[in-house]
């Protein structure tokens, strides 16, 4: 794991030059889950974050179809059987430590359970939610 103060600072002007919205690197989620709200404009709320992540939008698969109603233990993807460690940070500490790496992944779970990407409101909800899960 890469933490902000290692570095090197071109990192930082590489990503403002690119458009890049979050930080390459987020030390914790709870950083992650900060750059969220301050992109929503308004603070995360779990309970909005645990309906988003378990309903269906229209699609084939909810987040729940592959992560699990609680996903805190192995899911599997749906569609090819694949499977995914576990979502919530308590359970997989290398969760939301690499905010490129979890910009990523949202927006291609979100395009494929909503059908567009999440809004940062959408994604601080969820992360708000996957943060109560403690061991």
């Amino acid at each position: 794991m890469t933490h902000g103060w290692l570095r090197p600072a071109w990192v930082g002007w590489m990503a403002l030059w690119a458009g890049v919205s979050a930080p390459a690197w987020a030390a914790t989620p709870a950083e992650l889950l900060t750059t969220y709200n301050t992109q929503a404009g308004a603070p995360a709320q779990a309970a909005r974050g645990q309906a988003f992540f378990t309903t269906r939008h229209g699609r084939e698969w909810s987040c729940a179809s592959c992560h699990g109603e609680r996903p805190v233990q192995d899911g599997k993807h749906a569609g090819t059987g694949k499977v995914i460690s576990p979502l919530a940070p308590a359970f997989n500490p290398q969760r939301f430590t690499d905010a490129a790496k979890a910009d990523k992944w949202f927006r291609r779970n979100c395009n494929d359970v909503v059908g567009r990407e999440c809004t940062p409101a959408e994604k601080a909800d969820v992360l708000a939610w996957l943060l109560t899960f403690k061991r």
